[in-house]
């Protein structure tokens, strides 16, 4: 009897080999490269495998006392900054690393020699560059004074002559500097000539901490022109002298209106803080009438700013501003103020004269939506930059208006969220921010004032050709790495639409908006990495997307699926489906029957396990009219032609 068990057994065994012999020899893929994970996503004490801050999680500030003034006549900002810098590291620190974006413009900086011939938007002037002098350096109240510094093309290294300790260390550097304010910025910063004076607007001006993490230490990528900025959070205080005609907006709360703004535009000030449509504060008629707008009449005046918990400040300077505002709505119940400056060549009502509407109502709908605006002023400022984006302050091109208005000045808001308050690193992963930026403003622009400026992502196919083209690039790589051509879809749109995909076809709206704004909430003011975002999203929604992630963030290829036939089954029907892209995607099919009755069934992406065919049996006492694949055209499948049954209905 046992020899028998042994013999069945093994006839057993032999038919599975044989089986299994066969299918391999079949080449047979089971499509785990699909859905096997691809990335190391493995949580530590620093960063979870929920995709939260571990225990152990730390982050280093830099909080800065600054002090410049602007000559107007030989277009010079000189000043003197201070950082206090707190070092949260689990290591002491013999030096510390600073960003000098200014020096990109001068002519051997990389970013001059790096940009083409031909130019590209990056272009800037070459006559500027820092000079900085009485560099200072100690720990502790009572370290021994240090003035050893490197400088070399945008960054700055400075050390101690005794190291910051570490988990709570504290050191403070100061140096002076001056740069003369290009007028080319690489469409950031720079100044404008305009018919009552000079508008000028400065960012990057300052010296500024980079990032020390525990991912990379510290992340001293240079200045090029692409990729953006990656800066630790701290407490601003600055002051900025300018002469006695000029206005001046910054990032944060103006400390000293007494000082700055005569009574009459002060009580302006109060009545449009209090008011839900725009008030003038300077009329286009007073733009020269400095004795009712500004307290003296001569010589210089300093205005105060503070602002908290931020990354980076900026500020506008000028003799020809209108200056309009009104209230910003909170859901706390707080208030902070939407204020718009523009010279009289942006004024009228399809221009600049609704700015700070679209500023309100930008500010107003993340904040229900998303995360509550952290800062009293949003400031939206009329120059010679496309749209650059800082806390709590944008420069929008003057000339913009009506839809290309509202566009620039919604997505220069929204990156308050994204990196402002998020703060990732833009110099790496330009999609955490353009393109999650881009994401949220597809929202908003539907909203806004009932889809007046309606979305340009209610059509996601309308990229088709990019995402079919040869010269395509992956969301993965870095900005600076990236042609300027595909910067576009690589950064902002094709980000943008994966998360359109994800919240309105895969997970729905309400498992990605719980996700989402609890990414947001977990890591504000923090510094999240791209698996912290991938881990955060799943364990919230509750959902496996390395299949996602892999397939849109960090593949190439594209999305087609189809039907290959409707055939009666039974009594029922028999719908046969091919995926022939390059990573799947769950189905979502709309039966219409005969009676023009309509019914959805979605499949989830699990029917690809096993191969790119199935086999779905729709059990109905109807008979169907038409199939059709992704009836609200929602993900970017790159052939139509077999979305539909019988295909007579497409042709």
């Amino acid at each position: 009897m046992r020899k028998l068990k042994l013999l069945g057994w093994t006839v057993i065994l032999l038919l599975f080999t044989g089986s299994f012999s066969v299918f391999a020899q079949q080449g047979k893929d089971n499509n785990q490269k699909y859905f096997g994970e691809f990335l190391d996503r493995k949580g530590n004490g620093y960063r979870t495998a929920s995709g939260k801050p571990g225990e152990a999680y730390w982050q280093n500030a830099a909080d800065y006392q600054i002090e410049v003034g602007l000559n107007d006549s030989s277009h010079v900002l000189s000043g003197k900054v201070t950082i206090t810098y707190t070092n949260n590291s689990p290591e002491s620190l013999d030096f510390i690393w600073l960003q000098l974006e200014q020096n990109r413009f001068t002519p051997d900086s990389r970013g001059t020699l790096t940009t083409p011939i031909q130019g590209n938007r990056y272009n800037g002037d070459i006559d500027g560059g820092y000079n900085i002098t009485n560099v200072s350096a100690k720990v502790g109240l009572k370290g021994a004074n240090s003035t050893k510094h490197l400088i070399d093309d945008t960054r700055m290294q400075v050390w101690f002559a005794e190291p910051i300790p570490a988990k709570g260390g504290k050191a403070t550097v100061s140096m002076n500097f001056s740069f003369k304010v290009p007028q080319k910025g690489m469409d950031r910063m720079g100044r404008l000539k305009v018919k009552d004076g000079w508008i000028y607007a400065f960012a990057q001006w300052y010296p500024k901490v980079a990032v020390f993490d525990d991912i990379e230490g510290w992340n001293v990528d240079p200045y090029l022109g692409a990729g953006e900025f990656y800066l630790e959070y701290g407490n601003f205080d600055y002051k900025v002298t300018v002469p006695y005609n000029h206005i001046v907006v910054g990032s944060g709360k103006l400390m000293n209106p007494n000082e700055v703004l005569s009574k009459e535009l002060q009580n302006r000030m109060a009545k449009a803080a209090a008011s839900d449509t725009a008030i003038y504060l300077i009329t286009p008629e007073e733009i020269n009438n400095t004795k009712l707008t500004r307290p003296k009449q001569n010589g210089t005046v300093t205005w105060h700013f503070r602002i908290q918990n931020s990354r980076d400040v900026a500020f506008a300077s000028s003799d020809a501003f209108i200056w309009d505002a009104a209230k910003i709505n909170l859901p706390s119940g707080k208030a902070a103020l939407a204020q718009s400056v523009y010279p009289m060549e942006s004024n009228g009502q399809d221009a600049w004269s609704r700015s700070t509407e679209y500023s309100k109502a930008s500010i107003e709908y993340y904040s229900k939506q998303w995360f509550e605006f952290p800062y009293e002023t949003a400031t939206n400022v009329a120059a010679e930059i496309g749209g650059m984006e800082y806390p709590g302050l944008n420069f929008c091109h003057y000339n913009s208006k009506g839809a290309s208005l509202w566009g620039v000045t919604d997505h220069e808001f929204g990156h308050n969220w994204f990196p402002m308050i998020v703060g990732t690193n833009e110099r790496r992963y330009a999609w955490m921010d353009e393109g999650f930026n881009t994401f949220i403003n597809h929202y908003s622009s539907n909203a806004f004032n009932n889809g007046e400026y309606p979305s340009t992502l209610n059509q996601t196919r309308r990229f088709n050709n990019y995402f079919t083209s040869d010269t395509r690039e992956g969301i993965d790589n870095y900005p600076d790495l990236t042609d300027t051509r595909n910067l576009g879809m690589v950064a902002y749109m094709k980000p943008a639409i994966g998360l359109v995909m994800l919240r309105e076809y895969i997970l729905g709206e309400e498992r990605f908006d719980n996700a989402f704004k609890s990414y947001i909430k977990t890591w504000a003011y923090k510094h999240p990495q791209p698996n912290d975002f991938f881990n955060h999203m799943e364990n919230v929604a509750g959902e496996n997307l390395s299949w996602f992630w892999k397939g849109w963030f960090y593949g190439n290829g594209n999305i087609d699926l189809g039907i290959s036939s409707v055939q009666p089954y039974g009594g029922n029907y028999l719908v046969n489906l091919v995926n022939k892209g390059d990573f799947p995607m769950p189905v979502l099919l709309e039966f219409i029957y005969e009676d023009d009755s309509k019914e959805r069934v979605k499949l989830p992406v699990e029917i690809w396990h096993r191969g790119d065919s199935w086999s779905y049996l729709h059990k109905t006492g109807k008979r169907v009219k038409s199939v059709e694949i992704d009836p609200d055209k929602v993900i970017t499948d790159i052939n139509l032609g077999n979305d539909h049954w019988p295909m007579e209905i497409y042709k």
